[in-house]
């Protein structure tokens, strides 16, 4: 009873330190699932990148997803478990990456094959409302993403490499709503890589 008990904490506490996934990607509460496509514009032609579908528990968080390209063939799926999400690919092993709460509105998000190969490794910042401060690679590129927002909304994000050097700069714009204030149509401008993107969103509600 009592090793019951003491795993029942567990799950609580850790339910309450995550973060929320709508909160991080600023969708509205009572938001059941949402649909996102990207498009590369070039010369105002407009070419799809990917499609991605998110499914988000009561509590806001990503139950499931499913990523495919432009031709519909499957790039990615993800599982949320108790303990971590299972990331499926159609050509590689499954990653399972957990998530860990650290203290000053942080989390360390680490991905794993089977064997235990530690593929990836990110650390969040958080800013009190849920909404992320900035992101570090702590793997690979070892990057850190720092995001902006004004209103409430979020207005640029700057990429810098460990030595504080700028990587890019990106200028992020919502150019039309739903009711509930959820994103539908977003632009995106990188200053550097010269790069242009649309997102479209497709939310549905309890």
């Amino acid at each position: 009873m009592r090793v019951l008990f003491v795993l029942l904490l567990l799950l609580i506490v850790q339910s309450c330190a995550t973060k929320k996934d709508i909160n991080k990607r600023l969708l509205p509460e009572g938001i059941k699932s949402v649909t996102e496509e990207k498009y590369v514009v070039v010369n105002n032609q407009k070419k799809l990148l990917y499609k991605k579908e998110m499914v988000f528990t009561g509590n806001g968080r990503i139950k499931y997803s499913k990523t495919v390209d432009s031709a519909g063939s499957l790039l990615q799926e993800t599982e949320k478990r108790l303990w971590f999400v299972v990331e499926s690919y159609p050509d590689r092993e499954p990653y399972y990456c957990k998530t860990r709460w650290k203290p000053k509105q942080r989390e360390r998000i680490s991905c794993y094959t089977k064997k235990q190969y530690k593929q990836n490794e990110s650390i969040y910042h958080y800013n009190t409302d849920g909404t992320i401060d900035r992101i570090t690679d702590n793997f690979s590129t070892f990057y850190t993403q720092y995001f902006y927002y004004v209103n409430k909304e979020l207005s640029r994000i700057v990429i810098k490499d460990k030595n504080d050097m700028l990587i890019d700069e990106v200028l992020i714009n919502c150019v039309a709503k739903d009711e509930k204030g959820a994103c539908l149509k977003e632009i995106r401008s990188s200053a550097i890589a010269n790069n242009k993107e649309e997102i479209l969103f497709f939310p549905k509600y309890d």
